[in-house]
């Protein structure tokens, strides 16, 4: 069955960051250069932890399925945008904002689950060490990323499905480039009180289980090093917990950050802006956290690099 609104809005009108027409082939560039960045850098990763053996265990498995998510949120948002620069024309289809909008809930959800279940590994590894290979099995791998990857889903098609009853305006105007949730609702002559009322509830739900997750293991992992006797292995051990330390604060600093200015902004360009940190900078900048704090991974990339003919 086609999906249709009450209205008959057949597309939306993404305004980007900027409408200034001397500004936006600097925009391309850059953008472009991003995107080129993130996909060759997470795309490395995966050959990576797939050519080396000595990195097929379950924390370089979590940092594959992260840098794939990585790809695909980038996919969702960036090369439409680059569209739209290029032909001045920046319309999105009623079908391609729905589409967008559950990509981006997916995989954003996904990267929101998988830095949860990389804290949880990295509890295991270092509080109890002698039973990692038995907990961290295949099976609850690959359990643990069948679920996450389910529960995003369907966030993503609850709150799909929940715009499909909405009315939007005759001229609806997206003040991002991407069609947001929060920026979708904005649009419609419809109550939205349900769906802000879901929106909220998820968010806060999923990013705070994660969340706490998160901090609940960074809290047994430091226990637990305070209880070691060596101060060289407590730095060893600890830093093993830091490209993903870095990346949990990029990732949510920056989701934070977006809030924030929502809330206390009434600027549309001001918030698009900050969207950018959360939806474009730290998937490309994952790669170079752990490429550059991980010795492993660094030997595996020279490896690869090595074997293509000059």
């Amino acid at each position: 069955m086609e999906a249709s609104n009450q209205t008959g809005v057949s597309e939306f009108f993404l305004l980007g960051l900027t409408e200034d027409p001397e500004v936006q082939p600097f925009l391309q560039d850059i953008f472009l250069f991003i995107y080129l960045i993130t996909i060759l850098g997470n795309l490395l990763i995966i050959l990576a932890v797939s050519y080396d053996s000595h990195l097929h265990t379950p924390m370089y498995f979590f940092l594959s399925n992260l840098s794939f998510t990585d790809i695909c949120l980038s996919t969702t948002t960036v090369p439409k945008m680059l569209v739209n620069i290029e032909t001045q024309r920046n319309s999105i289809t009623y079908i391609g904002c729905l589409t967008q909008v559950c990509a981006v809930i997916v995989f954003g959800g996904f990267e929101n689950f998988l830095l949860g279940v990389m804290a949880y590994d990295r509890y295991v590894a270092i509080c109890h060490p002698l039973r990692y290979t038995v907990i961290m099995n295949p099976h609850l791998l690959g359990l643990l990323i069948a679920f996450s990857l389910f529960i995003s889903i369907m966030n993503a098609l609850v709150h799909s499905l929940m715009l499909l009853p909405l009315s939007f305006c005759t001229d609806p105007e997206i003040p991002h480039f991407f069609c947001e949730l929060a920026q979708v609702l904005k649009l419609t002559c419809s109550n939205t009180f349900i769906n802000n009322m879901v929106l909220y509830f998820m968010t806060s739900i999923f990013s705070g289980i994660t969340l706490s997750g998160i901090i609940f293991s960074y809290l047994q992992i430091v226990s637990c090093i305070l209880k070691m006797p060596c101060r060289t292995g407590k730095y060893r051990v600890f830093s093993t917990c830091g490209s993903h330390l870095s990346i949990v604060f990029l990732f949510y600093g920056t989701g934070f950050g977006v809030y924030i200015s929502s809330a206390f902004t009434h600027s549309s360009w001001k918030t698009a802006v900050a969207s950018v940190m959360y939806t474009v900078v730290p998937q490309m900048m994952n790669p170079f956290i752990y490429s550059l704090r991980n010795r492993d991974m660094v030997g595996a990339l020279r490896k690869i690099i090595g074997s293509i003919p000059s």
